[in-house]
């Protein structure tokens, strides 16, 4: 029987339990939207009997773990929490009985420096039958690298290699943060682990196929600055190189080792450009050390995501289908079967967005499945016996009515480059006050979907465009590198595209040119930073969260490790750039910055010297700072973000005279 058939899905499917509420009063309230996620992480244990999830009970409360009978979800859950510690995630099931976890705990009220995290972090088991917990004596820099479903009492660990910090500097720049891995066998029953391999600067990144086989490998030759990538085709074999490329253009033209071609012998798949422009999916034959076959490519897009079978414990390792992102995500499928069961669950699920099953039972009869699109934040559902019940809702109180559509669009910038955006537009009669909403990075994208800020926004009435900017991530080479022309385009053709943005809507008669704000959040914040100060000014006000208001300082850090090339091109990129420290002078409009005391990424240090010299300058703005709370999304707790959109939309209406609804 097919695992389609297992699992019970048909066109009758019953949906139960599923309906949105019904029309809400608009605006939702700033303490409704300053909610953290009420459920996440959820997940079926592989006999099916058993679900697992976390949850926040009240708006100010710690996160707990929940375990519910997943054949009757009305039963009062065994509840467990983290105390004194603060529960994380979960990480997933590892056998029928043991769930791992992660819990943090804050260990100082102050940032001690650059990456200094004021947390420290504890990975547990939770064993549901016994219903007690043990914590693991492994570092905080642990992956889960395999769950050996034909050894369900062992699993594969990596942590970060002792005594490699310093070759880690050199090889930081070139692999995202790569750095040598220690790899352990970790035997779940007796709590001891086996040491499989030791990672090194010049092989230090490991590949384990589910039987728990070594058969690939990655590292950095230093004298020849270049990254090398070897298999072997058997268990004991001799490591083959199969392919080499030098460390300067990796940035560029990433190869990345996805898994094995289950279709082709000693083939694996790889997200490659291979000479084009956008990332494509490839068939790699490494006994060649060749390009063999383009699975596929999108001309405009670059391929971001790879679909595994949903059945994880009967088809590990196993690729179906591959994955880019415009509108939404949109999965070109290898394997029938997984491809009618996508198709067949989109057509049931209400809003179906942005679908993915995030977790599935041995048998193939249990399923956990996740929405989530701009009218839905996710929603979770589980799938038994041919019925389809809502698990529940990430936010609760917000009805698919009173969210909003987001429109993916495309726009030219002033020197005529093709670029892509976001558009949320709230309800009622254009044109709209708008705030340009630029994303972190800049070596990032946005996704679409389901955006708490732009919804936010857009709830209170304001038109919300997140523009890819020259130097944003998934469009292409040539997108990317558009940032370093004439060695910096950061704060000029960079900040172009973003104002390109606002014209373009208020072109369309959606924008009000009279009521626009630039709003973002690090790298975005930054841009907030550089718009306050420009000639001719576009915006009534900007707001900027976590900005980076010194790049000098910020790139001391960030170019650690540099040299060759990579360092030649930050020196440019600096000097090139437009340092907001130094544009103050020239600010113009009011400025709203917001920032965490306890940011290790961008240090508060950069709020309290720019706005010292706002002040000094006699510059209108406002200062939030958020006591406890760091960089990332989730140091931002219930009273971050209350205080912190309060600000936002009192300084939109009050100092900027941009009234939403």
């Amino acid at each position: 029987m097919s695992d389609m058939a297992r699992a019970g899905v048909a066109l009758w499917l019953l949906v139960a339990g599923v309906a949105f509420a019904a029309e809400a009063p608009a605006p939702y309230p700033l303490e409704q939207w300053a909610m953290r996620s009420v459920i996440g992480n959820v997940s079926v244990s592989p006999d099916g009997t058993r679900l697992a999830l976390m949850k926040i009970p009240s708006r100010d409360g710690d996160p707990i773990i929940e375990i519910y009978d997943a054949a009757d979800l009305a039963k009062k859950p065994f509840r467990l929490n983290a105390a004194p510690m603060e529960l994380v995630s979960i990480i997933g099931w590892l056998n029928d009985r043991l769930l791992f976890f992660a819990a943090r705990q804050a260990v100082r009220d102050q940032v001690e420096g650059r990456e200094q995290d004021t947390y420290r972090y504890r990975t547990s088991l939770l064993d549901v039958e016994k219903k007690t917990f043990e914590n693991l004596d492994i570092s905080s820099g642990f992956g889960l690298e395999n769950v050996l479903p034909q050894s369900p009492n062992k699993v594969i660990l990596s942590m970060s290699a002792p005594g490699q910090a310093k070759a880690s500097d050199f090889a930081r720049r070139v692999q995202g943060f790569f750095s040598p891995r220690d790899y352990y066998e970790f035997d779940l029953e007796k709590g001891t682990r086996k040491l499989l391999v030791q990672g090194r600067i010049s092989l230090g990144a490991y590949g384990f196929d589910s039987e728990g086989r070594l058969w690939r490998a990655q590292g950095v030759d230093r004298g020849e600055r270049q990254l090398r990538w070897v298999w072997r085709p058997s268990e004991g074999a001799d490591w083959e190189e199969f392919h080499r490329q030098g460390i300067d253009n990796y940035e560029f033209d990433r190869f990345q080792v996805v898994d094995r071609d289950d279709m082709n012998a000693n083939h694996a798949y790889v997200l490659a450009r291979n000479g084009h422009d956008t990332t494509g999916l490839w068939s790699y034959d490494l006994e060649n050390k060749r390009f063999a076959e383009a699975i596929f490519r999108h001309p405009e897009v670059d391929v971001s995501y790879i679909r595994y079978h949903s059945n994880s414990w009967e088809h590990p390792d196993t690729v179906v289908g591959v994955g880019y992102r415009t509108d939404k995500l949109h999965v070109q499928y290898f394997d029938e079967a997984e491809g009618a069961l996508y198709k067949q669950l989109e057509g049931v699920i209400p809003g179906a967005h942005d679908v993915s099953i995030v977790s599935r039972s041995r048998d193939g009869a249990t399923l956990v499945v996740a929405n989530t699109g701009p009218r839905d934040p996710g929603t979770y559902y589980l799938l038994k016996n041919g019925k389809l019940e809502i698990i529940g809702s990430q936010q609760p109180l917000f009805a698919s009515e009173n969210l909003a559509d987001t429109e993916f669009v495309k726009y030219r910038a002033r020197d005529g480059r093709e670029l892509f955006a976001y558009v949320t537009t709230p309800k009622g009669k254009p044109p709209f006050p708008l705030v340009v909403m630029p994303h972190g990075g800049p070596q990032a994208r946005d996704r679409g979907g389901y955006d708490k800020w732009a919804q936010l926004l857009a709830n209170y009435g304001y038109l919300v465009i997140q523009p890819q900017f020259r130097g944003s991530d998934g469009f292409g080479r040539d997108l990317r590198e558009a940032a370093f022309e004439d060695g910096g385009q950061e704060g000029h053709k960079m900040q172009d595209d973003k104002d390109d943005a606002a014209l373009y809507l208020v072109e369309r008669g959606l924008a009000d040119k009279n009521r626009m704000a630039m709003f973002g959040w690090s790298y975005g914040g930054y841009a907030a930073a550089v718009a306050a100060a420009r000639t001719p000014q576009l915006y009534q006000c900007t707001i900027a969260g976590a900005g980076v208001f010194d790049t000098v300082l910020q790139f001391r850090f960030d170019r650690r490790g540099a040299d060759g090339e990579i360092l030649e091109r930050y020196l440019a990129y600096e000097e090139s750039g437009i340092n907001p420290i130094n544009e103050v002078s020239k600010v113009n409009v009011p400025i709203l910055v917001v920032h965490g005391v306890v940011d290790y990424r961008v240090l508060v240090d950069h709020a309290t010297k720019y706005v010292d010299l706002l002040e000094q300058h006699n510059k209108p703005h406002k200062y939030v700072k958020l006591e406890g709370a760091g960089h990332f999304y989730n140091t931002l707790l219930y009273n971050h973000q209350l205080e912190f959109f309060t600000a936002m939309i009192d300084f939109l209406r009050d100092d900027c005279g941009m009234r939403g609804s």
